[in-house]
């Protein structure tokens, strides 16, 4: 799931920087306070009047946690502010609507995407502000992590900043697991016995499906390439040095397949082709499957599944995806971007709310009052009380992780936008045996090619 602020996403880790290398966590400190210069009235708005800018959600949830982001960020921040108002629009499916409108000169002010690839694509069509003078006006480049920021750059120029962070890792059922005697996999090979051994006692390896939302399969693609031909390959394709056709890619194809066919998620390809999220994580919840391969988007729902909210007794846990050696790694991703709309006549406003978006007292209360992950920006220890230990334990792992080097890369971030797409669609054929993994990998390294020369490829923070 490619999460953002109009899909509901959730808890990844707060700071990553350098090269993912920096503590996520910076020491308990007093709230960060605004620059001045934020709170200087806006060029244009008229004494006594606000200047109006638009804001766009989406409605996936009922609209729950759309409604949770205008009463904790927006109406806050329209309260505290004598010179601007943001206008909250809820709708569904704002990713086409937004797009539509900003083709035909209109559209809201602050403009989201599905990820960098995407806002990369409209900032080569010239419709959006460039970002530069608003990064040094508000310190941007110290605030954020630069390995996130950089993700925004399109020629030079700074045209986006990247919303959650996230990553994928390996939940299970912690009830179940202490039943049958099971320890939570390290490694490939644990993993591997354990779905076996699950599946002979005829329950569900893995709960998984994408009836709902097809980017499922490229969870599993990205974390098997990372996995098995390792996050320097990854990056070394990413960059020109490696092929996808290479022999690490074709193993990591054929060992997913594999697993695929022996009906390890969610009991068999027909049953994940038609499970809904709701399906799939009531059989996780209750035993009926074991395991469950997601992103901390999952997070803020997961307690839906278990114990009392779900009439249960089952209880849950979380440990990295399981590595050929053990040692813990993160694919590291953002979900959405936000931007400027070319259109808006109120630049200015919109940048001073973007900022505003972006200090870390907001991005905390994205985490704690509305489950959403928060940016790679720094927050303060005191700022997380109250959330769950295991969302914690989460935030420290990746930290860890990331200072030793243990990050991939997910495919919603780096991959470009329609090599991306190929990589989800295309796996299909692979599992029902219409194409070879060597013909998958072939058909992706020729549209990838592509790409790299219309310059469609987001950046990629060096290694």
């Amino acid at each position: 799931m490619k999460a953002s602020r109009f899909v509901p996403a959730a808890f990844a880790i707060t700071l990553l920087a350098g090269a993912c290398a920096a503590p996520s966590v910076a020491p308990a400190a007093p709230p960060a306070q605004a620059p001045a210069a934020e709170q200087a009235p806006v060029a244009g708005a008229a004494s006594g009047e606000k200047v109006k800018i638009t804001h766009w959600f989406n409605i996936t949830d009922g609209g729950e946690m759309a409604n949770c982001i205008i009463d904790n960020i927006v109406k806050p921040f329209n309260a505290q502010n004598a010179s601007i108002e943001v206008e909250a629009v809820t709708m569904a499916n704002v990713w086409d609507a937004s797009k539509t409108a900003i083709a035909g000169g209109a559209g809201p002010d602050l403009f989201d995407t599905p990820g960098p690839s995407y806002a990369l694509a409209f900032a080569r069509a010239g419709q959006l502000v460039p970002l530069d003078e608003y990064a040094k006006k508000y310190g941007w480049g110290e605030r954020f992590a630069p390995w996130a920021l950089n993700l925004g750059m399109v020629d030079g120029k700074l045209y986006s900043l990247s919303t959650e962070v996230e990553t994928v890792v390996l939940y299970y059922n912690k009830t179940l697991f202490e039943q049958k005697g099971w320890t939570p996999p390290k490694t490939l090979d644990e993993l591997a016995a354990l779905a076996e051994a699950a599946q002979k006692e005829g329950i569900i390896p893995f709960a998984s499906g994408n009836a709902e939302w097809k980017g499922v399969n490229e969870w599993l693609v990205g974390e098997w390439f990372n996995r098995i031909a390792g996050p320097q390959k990854v990056y070394d394709a990413l960059t020109g040095k490696a092929k996808w056709t290479d022999p690490e890619f074709v193993k990591a194809v054929e060992m997913l397949t594999d697993m695929q066919r022996k009906g390890y998620f969610m009991g068999g390809l027909e049953k994940y082709y038609t499970a809904t999220s709701d399906e799939f994580h009531s059989a996780f919840g209750s035993g009926k499957a074991a395991m469950n391969i997601e992103g901390t988007w999952f997070l803020p729902f997961i307690d839906n599944f278990f114990g009392e909210k779900a009439n249960n007794t089952n209880d849950w846990g979380w440990v990295p995806m399981p590595s050929q050696d053990g040692k813990p790694l993160f694919n590291m991703a953002v979900g959405s971007t936000y931007s400027i709309n070319k259109n808006t006549k109120n630049p200015d406003a919109v940048a001073e709310y973007l900022n505003y978006l972006f200090l870390p007292e907001t991005q905390a209360s994205y985490l704690t009052k509305c489950g959403l992950a928060p940016a790679a920006v720094k927050l303060d220890a005191a700022s997380l009380q109250g959330l769950d230990p295991r969302r914690i334990e989460v935030l420290e792992t990746l930290d860890r992780a990331a200072r030793e080097g243990g990050y991939g890369y997910t495919t919603w971030t780096f991959w470009p936008a329609k090599t991306n797409t190929y990589l989800i669609e295309e796996i299909e054929k692979v599992w029902s045996g219409a194409i070879t993994a060597q013909q998958y990998l072939e058909g992706m390294q020729k549209l990838f090619d592509e790409e790299v020369k219309a310059g469609a490829i987001p950046p990629i923070p060096v290694r």
